[in-house]
């Protein structure tokens, strides 16, 4: 039953740390894109970079409800996902310069970031890549008898993927404790979800597989929390998996050097100047008394001097060594 999430009422069930904690995840992710968006131009990242900023409600809010233990699998834009699940960001800097002391060893970069420490199977250059990794995950689970549940992050054009419809249906069948998250922002790279999608909601594609399907607002952290945190239950209890989609958008195109021609005029800055997910975020919880201005602005320059500090170190990283070209590439038996 495809069913749309009810008005958020989570604020005053989490507690103050746990809201800062929301925040920073937050800010760290915009902060962190924004500032990919300016290197990338001056031509010293090597690839492409695809940028999360605008959607970062979705990653903080679904990750707030995960464990250490649990596992989650991106998209190319992927992240805000590795930050909201605990990945270290000055070694995420350095893995999207290509340097040896990256994620990956420099051989990874924006689209291949991955730390199984963290639970983080990686963003992946394959659109609709990683439901079938997450069915993995989940049967890993049941086989070994542990609580521990996967999160397959997906856009809305990955979810026209023969990979993402097989994986809802295996995921029912076998009753795997995973959660399918669909990033809808209205746009499969260029082309508008009104061209490539047949119905409005993808959401209630869950129903043709006996699913739970739930629809929340992306822009709000405490709307996707919530639902999350039902999914997430209901996966640890053996309920099995949901859909949730959650409607959203990006700030910048599909990939930067995009130059966003289908989009409407001001179509982004009126998303950032009434739907912004920090800015709602923010005067949630000022106007409920429970956290002042004054903590979230010191959060933000913690933050600026963060990824000024990654940044600078990145660039300054020494490159990886010729020696190293074919190593973690191959599997040996």
């Amino acid at each position: 039953m495809t069913t749309s999430a009810p008005p958020p009422t989570i604020i005053g069930e989490l507690g103050k740390q746990e809201l800062l904690h929301a925040y920073r995840v937050m800010r760290t992710i915009r902060e962190f894109e924004e500032r990919l968006h300016i290197e990338f131009a001056t031509g010293e990242i090597p690839g492409f970079v695809h940028l999360y900023a605008g959607e970062e409600a979705i990653a903080a809010g679904i990750c707030a409800n995960l464990r250490p233990d649990d596992w989650v699998g991106s998209t190319h834009r992927g992240h805000g996902h590795a930050i909201a699940k605990g990945c270290d960001v000055k070694a995420m800097m350095k893995e999207i310069y290509g340097k040896r002391d990256g994620l990956c060893k420099g051989k990874g970069g924006s689209m291949h970031i991955a730390d199984f420490d963290q639970g983080m199977l990686g963003a992946n250059g394959i659109v609709g890549g990683a439901p079938p990794l997450i069915c993995g995950v989940g049967l890993m689970a049941r086989i070994r008898g542990t609580d521990q549940v996967g999160v397959a992050f997906v856009g809305d054009g990955g979810s026209n993927q023969g990979t993402f419809l097989e994986s809802l249906n295996l995921a029912a069948v076998w009753n795997l404790p995973v959660l399918f998250v669909v990033e809808n922002n209205g746009y499969a790279e260029s082309t508008s979800s009104r061209y490539h999608q047949k119905g409005i909601d993808v959401a209630k594609r869950a129903d043709g597989f006996g699913l739970p399907g739930v629809i929340v607002d992306g822009h709000d952290f405490f709307a996707v929390y919530e639902a999350a945190r039902e999914a997430v239950r209901r996966a640890r209890s053996g309920g099995g998996p949901t859909l949730l989609e959650c409607k959203v958008n990006r700030y910048y195109g599909h990939f930067e050097g995009d130059q966003q021609t289908y989009r409407a005029p001001n179509e982004v800055e009126n998303i950032r100047q009434t739907r912004d997910c920090l800015m709602r975020f923010a005067q949630r919880v000022t106007s409920a008394g429970v956290i002042d201005q004054a903590e979230l602005d010191e959060i933000d320059r913690d933050v600026r001097a963060l990824i000024d500090d990654a940044v600078r170190e990145a660039k300054a990283a020494p490159d990886p060594d010729v020696s190293e070209l074919v190593t973690d590439v191959y599997v040996a038996y």
